[in-house]
C-alpha cells in the first residue's frame, strides 16, 4: 500500500511528511520512493537517522501561516495534478493565494530578463489574450518577460513561481508585483518561508513552472539561459514547447531560435499558442472578461518593467527587428519627450534607425 494513496492525511501524518521532506538527503525522488515503500511518512522517518525535528517542522508551518501561506503536500487532494504527475514532483509546496488556479488550464511564459521593449510588449499582450481565452499564465517572477507576462494576466489569473520563500521578493524591485500576484493570483515555492533565493534554487523554480503547465512559450531567450532549462524540463515531461522567433543577430533570440530548430513549435501570437494547446483546453469555470484598462500599466514605475531608464540603457530595450516607440516609452518609464530626444541622439550617432509605423530598431 502506498503512503500517498487514500484520503488527505491527518495532522500527524502531514507533520511527518514535512519532516521527511526537510530531512537532509531526502530529495524529491527519494521522498517518492519512501512514500511508495512505506505505509506512512512516520514509518519512513523511523528508518532514517538525523531527521528534521518536529519543532523545526512546526516552526516552518507557523512561519507560513504568519505570512498568509500554507503547505500543500504531495498526496493532498488539492496538490496540482499536472505537477504530481512528474517523476520528481516536489514533496512540499508553499502556496500564497488561490490554489484553485493550478487546477485550470495553465500555460507557462518565460524569457529574457533583459528583454527588449518588443519582447515585453508581446509577453504582456499574449498573456492578456491567453487569459481572456481561459488560460492561467505561470511564470517565474523575474525581470523582463516574466514580469510582463504576470502583469498581462493579473486580471484573468496568474501563478508566480519563486526560488526563495514566498515572503521574499526577488528581484527586490518586483516586490509590488509579487504581492499583487499573491493577492490576486497564486504564488508558489518549494522553499520554506524566509529563504533567500540562491543560484542552486532556480532550477527548482524552473521545474515548478514546467510542471504546472500544459505547455511553455519562450520569448527572447539567450543561449544557455534559464528559460531553456524550463523548456527542456517541459519537453521531458511531455508538455508542449513553443518559441517566438527573433532576429538572428540579436543574442536574446538565439535560444528561442535554437528551440525551433530542435523541434519546438514556432508561435507568433496568442492564437498560435491556443491552436497548439487546443487538445488540452477545457471550458473555464466562469466567463473571463478583460477590462479596458488592461491596456495600461498595472503597476507603478517601481516595477521591473517600468524602472526609469537613462542614457545608453535605453538601447537595451531595442532590437534589430524593430519596436513601436510607444512600447519603448512604456518599458523605460521615461516621458515621451525624453525617449524621443534620446532616440534622435542615437539616430544621429548611427546606432538606431527609424522605421515605418512609428517603429525604431537598432542599426544592424
Amino acid at each position: 500500500m502506498s503512503g500517498l494513496s487514500g484520503s488527505n492525511p491527518g495532522p500527524a501524518e502531514r507533520l511527518a511528511r514535512l519532516r521527511l521532506a526537510r530531512t537532509d538527503g531526502v530529495g524529491a525522488v527519494k521522498f517518492g520512493q519512501m512514500m511508495r515503500q512505506f505505509d506512512s511518512a512516520g514509518e519512513a522517518l523511523g528508518r532514517l537517522r538525523d531527521v528534521c525535528s518536529e519543532a523545526a517542522a512546526r516552526a516552518e508551518m507557523a512561519r507560513a501561516e504568519a505570512v498568509g501561506a500554507r503547505h500543500v503536500l504531495l498526496g493532498d487532494a488539492d496538490y496540482p495534478a499536472l505537477l504530481a504527475a512528474m517523476g520528481d514532483a516536489p514533496p512540499v509546496l508553499i502556496a500564497r493565494g488561490d490554489l484553485a488556479l493550478a487546477a485550470r488550464p495553465v500555460v507557462a511564459m518565460v524569457g529574457a530578463r533583459n528583454a527588449s521593449a518588443a519582447g515585453r510588449g508581446l509577453a504582456r499582450e499574449m498573456a492578456q489574450a491567453l487569459g481572456a481565452a481561459g488560460w492561467v499564465v505561470v511564470s517565474g517572477m523575474a525581470r523582463g518577460v516574466d514580469a510582463s507576462a504576470h502583469m498581462g494576466a493579473l486580471e484573468t489569473g496568474t501563478i508566480g513561481c519563486v526560488a526563495g520563500g514566498v515572503d521574499i521578493a526577488y528581484p527586490p524591485e518586483n516586490a509590488g508585483l509579487q504581492d499583487q500576484v499573491a493577492e490576486r493570483g497564486l504564488l508558489v515555492s518549494e522553499m520554506p518561508p524566509g529563504t533567500e533565493p540562491q543560484a542552486r534554487h532556480f532550477p527548482r523554480r524552473n521545474r515548478l513552472i514546467a510542471g504546472l503547465a500544459q505547455g511553455v512559450v519562450v520569448i527572447e531567450a539567450a543561449a544557455g539561459s534559464g528559460s531553456l532549462i524550463t523548456a527542456r524540463l517541459a519537453a521531458e515531461a511531455s508538455r508542449e514547447v513553443m518559441a517566438v522567433p527573433g532576429h538572428p543577430s540579436d543574442p536574446r533570440s538565439r535560444g528561442g531560435n535554437g528551440l525551433i530548430r530542435d523541434g519546438a513549435v514556432l508561435v507568433e501570437s496568442a492564437a498560435d499558442v491556443l491552436g497548439v494547446l487546443a487538445p488540452f483546453a477545457v471550458v473555464a469555470r466562469e466567463p473571463v472578461v478583460r477590462r479596458r484598462e488592461l491596456a495600461l500599466p498595472l503597476l507603478p514605475a517601481a516595477n521591473a518593467a517600468f524602472v526609469p531608464v537613462a542614457g545608453d540603457e535605453l538601447v537595451s530595450l531595442l532590437s534589430v527587428s524593430g519596436v513601436a516607440v510607444d512600447e519603448v516609452v512604456r518599458a523605460s518609464g521615461l516621458s515621451v519627450s525624453d525617449v524621443q530626444a534620446r532616440l534622435s541622439d542615437l539616430e544621429i550617432e548611427g546606432r538606431v534607425v527609424r522605421l515605418a509605423g512609428g517603429r525604431v530598431a537598432l542599426a544592424s
